[in-house]
C-alpha cells in the first residue's frame, strides 16, 4: 500500500513540474501552443477589443517613409508616409458644396504639386499650391447635375480618368481639362479606379469589374460576380500585383482575375450565406497588399489575411473596421469603429497592443462618434473623424498626443503630398503644413 501511495505521489510531482514554463519537462513548441490557445481565448469575444491591452509596449519601426507612389496605388498600402508637419498652418480650397458628403468616399487627385477635386455639380477642379483655380470644367447636362454626381478620380501624370454614379467615365487632358473621350456604362459606379499602362479597371453596382482602353474607353474585358438586391453605398476596391487584380464585392466575396483577358484565378466568400441577407450593411476596408497577402477588415467584427497565390485565409481576427488598414514591415495597423488604434501581427494575427485613443472625447458622446479615416508618418498617427476631429496619436506609445478642430461634421480621412496634409469637408479642401 506504502509503494503504492509513493508512487501516485511520485506521479502528481512530475505532472505538477510540467505545468510550469520554468520545467524541463516543455518545450518551446508547447509553451508557443498554450500562449496561442490563451490569446484565442482573449479575443474570441469582440467585445475584448473595447479595453486596451500591452499599452507599455513601444513601437520603433527601421523604415522610412516609403517613396514609390506608383506602389502605393496599385496595392493600396500607405505605408508610412514622409510627413511630419506641425499643422499649423491652414488654407482651404473651396467649392460649392456636396450635399452627399455623409456617403462619399472622396479622392484627392494630386498632379505635381496641384490638386483636383470636385464639387456638388460634377464640375472638376484644378487648384495650384497657393489654392489658386487652374482650370475648371464640367461635363454634365443639366438634369445631370441636379443629381449631384459623385466622382472618382485617378491619373498617370498625363491623363485623368474619371468614373461617377451616373454611369458615365471620360479621360481628360491634365494640364487643360478637355475632355479626350466620354462614355457611357450599363451601370453606375462604385468602386476605386486603377490605372495599370494602358488600361485601367473600375467596378459598378452590380459587383461587375470592367477593364477599359486607356486610349479610347473601350471595354475590353469584364468580370461579374453576384448582383447584389440592395446597393451598398460603400466604396469598393481594387488592388493589383504581378498583373492580377484583386477585387471585392458589396457581398464581401474577394475575387482575383487575370488581368490581360479577365479570366478567374480564385474567388473567395467571406460571409456565410445567413449573414448575406443584410449585406447592405456590409462595410469592408479597402484590400492592401503585399508581394505574399491580401489584408482588409469589416464591420462585422473581422479582420482577414488572405494567401495571394491561393486565395486561403492565413488567418482571421476579430477587429471591427471599416477603415483601410496600414502595413509597416511586420505590423499592421488599424483603428476600430469603437476609436481603439490596433497593432496586429502580419504573420500570425495576433493582437499585439490595443489603446483606446477616444480617451479624451466625452462618454456619452463618444458612441455618436466614428474615426473616417488614418494616416501613419514618420512619427505620428493621423486620424479624422465624422465631427471633423483630427486626432495625433504617437506612434510609439499609441497615445492621442492632440486634438485639432477642423470642421463639425464628417471630414474625409488625410491625404499627404508634397509635405503637406489634405482633409476634404463639404465644402472645402483643409491644407495643413
Amino acid at each position: 500500500m506504502i509503494k503504492v501511495l509513493n508512487l501516485f505521489l511520485i506521479i502528481i510531482f512530475c505532472f505538477s513540474c510540467s505545468l510550469n514554463k520554468n520545467s524541463k519537462f516543455w518545450t518551446k513548441e508547447t509553451i508557443k501552443e498554450i500562449e496561442e490557445k490563451k490569446f484565442e481565448k482573449i479575443f474570441s469575444d469582440p467585445k475584448t477589443l473595447s479595453q486596451e491591452l500591452n499599452t507599455n509596449i513601444n513601437l520603433n519601426f527601421s523604415t522610412s517613409p516609403k517613396k514609390s507612389k506608383l506602389s502605393k496605388k496599385l496595392t493600396n498600402n500607405d505605408s508610412m508616409v514622409n510627413f511630419d508637419g506641425s499643422l499649423k498652418k491652414l488654407s482651404k480650397y473651396k467649392f460649392s458644396k456636396i450635399e452627399n458628403f455623409y456617403q462619399a468616399e472622396p479622392v484627392i487627385s494630386f498632379y505635381g504639386e496641384n490638386i483636383i477635386f470636385f464639387d456638388d455639380k460634377g464640375t472638376i477642379l484644378q487648384f495650384d499650391k497657393n489654392s489658386r483655380l487652374v482650370w475648371k470644367k464640367n461635363y454634365y447636362t443639366k438634369s445631370e447635375k441636379k443629381l449631384d454626381p459623385i466622382l472618382q478620380f485617378a491619373n498617370n501624370n498625363q491623363f485623368l480618368i474619371v468614373a461617377d454614379n451616373l454611369m458615365k467615365y471620360y479621360k481628360l487632358n491634365l494640364d487643360t481639362g478637355d475632355i479626350i473621350w466620354s462614355k457611357k456604362n450599363l451601370a453606375p459606379f462604385n468602386s476605386q479606379i486603377k490605372i495599370y499602362k494602358d488600361r485601367f479597371f473600375v467596378v459598378d453596382f452590380t459587383n461587375t469589374l470592367r477593364c477599359f482602353s486607356l486610349k479610347n474607353g473601350k471595354e475590353l474585358w469584364n468580370f461579374q460576380t453576384e448582383t447584389p438586391l440592395i446597393r451598398s453605398q460603400k466604396r469598393l476596391s481594387i488592388a493589383i500585383v504581378d498583373e492580377v487584380v484583386y477585387f471585392n464585392n458589396s457581398l464581401g466575396d474577394i475575387s482575383a482575375v487575370n488581368l490581360k483577358d479577365g479570366s478567374l484565378i480564385w474567388q473567395l466568400p467571406t460571409q456565410s450565406n445567413i449573414i448575406y441577407e443584410s449585406a447592405f450593411s456590409l462595410e469592408t476596408s479597402d484590400i492592401i497588399a503585399d508581394k505574399s497577402n491580401l489584408f482588409f477588415s469589416n464591420n462585422n467584427n473581422q479582420f482577414f489575411s488572405v494567401d495571394i497565390k491561393s486565395g486561403s485565409f492565413n488567418w482571421e481576427n476579430t477587429v471591427n473596421s471599416n477603415l483601410r488598414p496600414t502595413l509597416i514591415e511586420n505590423f499592421l495597423i488599424s483603428v476600430s469603429l469603437e476609436g481603439y488604434l490596433i497593432v496586429i501581427d502580419k504573420i500570425t494575427g495576433n493582437i499585439i497592443k490595443v489603446t483606446d485613443v477616444f480617451n479624451n472625447f466625452n462618454p456619452k458622446k463618444r458612441k455618436e462618434i466614428l474615426p473616417t479615416g488614418f494616416i501613419v508618418g514618420s512619427k505620428n498617427i493621423y486620424l479624422s473623424t465624422n465631427i471633423g476631429r483630427l486626432l495625433v496619436i504617437d506612434i510609439k506609445s499609441g497615445k492621442t498626443i492632440s486634438t485639432l478642430k477642423i470642421d463639425k461634421d464628417k471630414i474625409s480621412r488625410p491625404f499627404v503630398s508634397n509635405q503637406n496634409l489634405y482633409l476634404v469637408k463639404d465644402s472645402a479642401i483643409i491644407k495643413l503644413n
